[in-house]
């Protein structure tokens, strides 16, 4: 069997995948049949978001393996129902186990549910707004290799969206997180060289429809 070049995780079956997912089948499902999958929905949009948020300081595997006990908390991450809520649903958050309860970041995210209220009434939706960022061929690196994936925690993309959503009364959109959200809505796609799904990938993103 060839040597596997570094960055990549081979698993039993002879299947290569991005060495984040480690061998966890939980993790190993998320990469395989969500990150860099292209998402037009404003709904996962907006979840999405608010879980990169929830993850500043945390691991990815920690948010997502309480995924479900945030859908329930922030009532499917609907955007009008989040922007609705009032101190009395922070504190029932603040009580609740099954999540990351910190409070700067709960409401945090009921703040950007209300701004992306007001961006959807501006630009449509808010897969018109982020869809409008999506970098052009030029703007990507020529190779997506482990070296490249590790020297660039965020881009000049991100780094734009992160500066106009903060404009816009955003809160916990920094730009490595916006980065890491742009990989994970398909944006951008960053399977490493190698890894099975990076082409399967990349078709279903040139065969997506973007928004208007």
């Amino acid at each position: 069997m060839s040597e596997l070049a570094k960055g990549l995780i081979r698993d039993e079956t002879g299947k290569c995948r991005c060495f984040w997912c480690g061998s966890d089948p939980f993790y190993q499902a998320y990469h395989d049949n969500e990150w860099g999958r292209p998402v037009t929905n404003d709904t996962r949009l907006f979840e999405k978001l608010c879980l990169e948020g929830f993850q500043s300081g945390l691991s990815w595997i920690t948010i997502l393996r309480k995924r479900e006990n945030f859908r329930a908390a922030f009532a499917g991450f609907e955007i009008d129902r989040v922007a609705a809520f009032t101190e009395d649903d922070v504190a029932r958050m603040l009580n609740d186990t099954g999540i990351v309860r910190h409070g700067g970041k709960i409401r945090s995210a009921i703040n950007n549910a209300k701004r992306a209220q007001e961006l959807i009434a501006e630009k449509g939706s808010l897969a018109a707004y982020f869809w409008n960022f999506e970098p052009k061929a030029h703007e990507r690196p020529q190779l997506c290799d482990y070296e490249t994936l590790i020297a660039m925690p965020k881009t000049e993309i991100s780094t734009a969206i992160s500066k106009d959503l903060k404009k816009r009364g955003w809160s916990f959109v920094g730009p490595t997180t916006v980065y890491a959200f742009m990989q994970a809505m398909g944006l951008v796609n960053d399977h490493i060289e190698g890894c099975h799904l990076r082409n399967e990938v990349e078709k279903e993103r040139q065969a997506a429809k973007r928004p208007v």
